[in-house]
This record gives structure tokens, C-alpha cells and sequence, in this order.
């Protein structure tokens, strides 16, 4: 197996792997999983294997979860579809910096995504290294962000062009969940800024500590995890891959924010992700 790192930040390219026989292979798995954690995002090209190999790849990590809203193979439970057509010219939600399922109680700990068809140009998919977003926080910042938490919403994203009752029913199902502004990987041991396009507010922001008179509270809140949220657009913490066929991105969703870039109408572009269950942050 060679590893060649794609940028500074984050992200390798592995040549010389197949991923079916990582299914059957301890030693090359371990492996894989090892460089995952050093480089965050692994990707590789020309793998030609089936949707159970995929499944069953991706489940040596952990156990895998369905989408509450994006489609699943029917026969190959724990594999969302996420295609794109050219009759479909307003979903744009993909465009978005976001970590997978910060909604659940227990987001996924990565996913494993495969190219089955992509666009000629266009339809990129970006990813930014969190862990060192937060390294590169400046101290004060590091201080006011210690303690705090916040809140992460399915019904605020998926569910807002829902209508009502449908919302309101998936609220039910997934009520929002509160998670650390600062997570510390399960792994490695690393702080990881851990807000994104699923973050709605801080959940204890509102203390004397912080703010003086009841006033201040919404633009504080509001102006710091904005501020927060950004930090996955800075170029320097970023690494960016173009699609082909059979091409396959596996992540580390605790330590990476992704953004699927959509630039690409009226093309086609399809797109079948295995996510593996996690772990609730601390």
C-alpha cells in the first residue's frame, strides 16, 4: 500500500489497495483504520467491488445506521443512496459545511462513500480537518468555548421545508441533541471544535460570566458560533477531491467537516454511503 498526502491539513490518497479483500484482511484493515486516524479522509480510485463488499468493508468499523430522510438500498440495509438528478434543480442541501448526524445522540463515527456515477467536471466533494481548527484557535477564544455546549437539529435542517406535521413528527422521533463545542476524540485523544451547518445554539451561553445584561446574550451567542461554524471554510484546514467512478472517500466524521460542492446541473450525480454508528461526545 503507498499513501500519498493530498495537502497539509488532512487527506492521503491509498494506491495499491482493494477494498473487498480489506474485508477478509485483519492486517490491511488495521491498516487502513491506522491511517484514517492520522490523515482524517482516505481516498481511492478504480474499486470494483459490490454493494454487499461495501457494506460489509464498512462494517468493520462499527455497526451502520439508515437515514431517516435519504433513501436506502432496500437489499443492503445501511447503505444510503444519495443521487442527484437533473429534474431535481432546487435540492441544493448538500452544500453545506456539515458533520453526518450531529443530530443523533450518538453521530456517526465516519462513512465510508463510493462514486457510482459523477458529472465530467463539477460535483467535488471538500473536506476540513476540525481538530486543527480548534489547534489554531486563538487562546481567548479557546478559554470562552471550554465549558460550552450546544444544540444540533434534524428538524431545523431535513425537516424545515417539511411540512408541519411531518417536522414536527421527526422532531418527535429525533429531538435535538446537545453536544460539546469542544469534543475530545474517542482515538486520539484530540480536542475537535465540533459545531456545523446542524448547530443551532448554545445551550448554557446565558450565565453572568458572559453576559452583563439580558441584551447581550442573542448577538453573543449568535456572533461567536457563527464565528465558530466559519472556521471550517479557511482554505489552509481543507482538502478537496474529485470524483470518477468507483471512486471512494472513507472518513472520520468525530475530526472532519465535508461539503459536497454543487456545481454540476443539470447532471447526474450518484452517490452510496455505508455511516457507521459512534459514540456519544464528551
Amino acid at each position: 500500500m503507498k499513501v500519498q498526502q493530498l495537502s497539509c491539513a488532512l487527506g492521503a490518497e491509498l494506491v495499491g489497495v482493494d477494498l473487498g479483500e480489506a474485508v477478509r484482511n485483519d492486517d490491511l484493515f488495521g491498516e487502513i483504520r491506522a491511517q484514517l486516524l492520522k490523515h482524517r479522509v482516505l481516498f481511492l480510485r478504480n474499486q470494483q467491488f459490490s454493494r454487499a463488499e461495501h457494506v460489509a468493508f464498512a462494517s468493520r468499523f462499527g455497526a451502520l445506521e439508515d437515514h431517516p430522510v435519504a433513501g436506502s438500498d432496500p437489499e443492503h440495509p445501511g447503505l444510503v443512496r444519495i443521487y442527484k438528478r437533473p429534474d431535481q434543480p432546487n435540492d441544493r442541501y448538500e452544500n453545506c459545511w456539515h458533520s453526518d448526524t450531529t443530530w443523533r445522540e450518538a453521530p456517526q463515527f465516519g462513512a465510508v462513500l463510493r462514486c457510482i456515477e459523477c458529472p465530467p467536471v463539477g460535483g467535488d466533494t471538500m473536506w476540513a480537518n476540525m481538530a486543527l481548527a480548534y489547534e489554531r484557535l486563538p487562546d481567548t477564544v479557546k478559554a470562552q468555548i471550554a465549558d460550552l455546549r450546544a444544540r444540533h437539529s434534524i428538524e431545523a435542517s431535513f425537516g424545515a421545508a417539511m411540512p408541519i406535521e411531518k417536522r414536527l413528527a421527526l422532531k418527535a422521533q429525533f429531538p435535538d441533541a446537545e453536544h460539546p463545542v469542544v469534543r475530545t476524540h474517542p482515538d486520539t485523544g484530540e480536542k475537535v471544535l465540533y459545531v456545523n451547518g446542524f448547530t443551532t445554539h448554545f445551550t448554557n451561553f446565558h450565565t453572568p460570566a458572559r453576559v452583563r445584561y439580558g441584551q447581550d446574550a442573542n448577538p453573543g451567542a449568535a456572533d461567536l458560533l457563527r464565528y465558530l461554524v466559519s472556521q471550517a471554510y479557511i482554505p489552509e484546514f481543507q482538502v478537496r477531491w474529485r470524483w470518477e467512478p468507483n471512486s471512494v472517500a472513507i472518513w472520520d466524521n468525530t475530526a472532519t467537516q465535508h461539503y459536497a460542492v454543487m456545481d454540476y446541473a443539470p447532471c447526474h450525480r450518484k452517490m452510496e454511503r455505508a455511516g457507521i454508528i459512534g459514540s456519544v461526545p464528551y
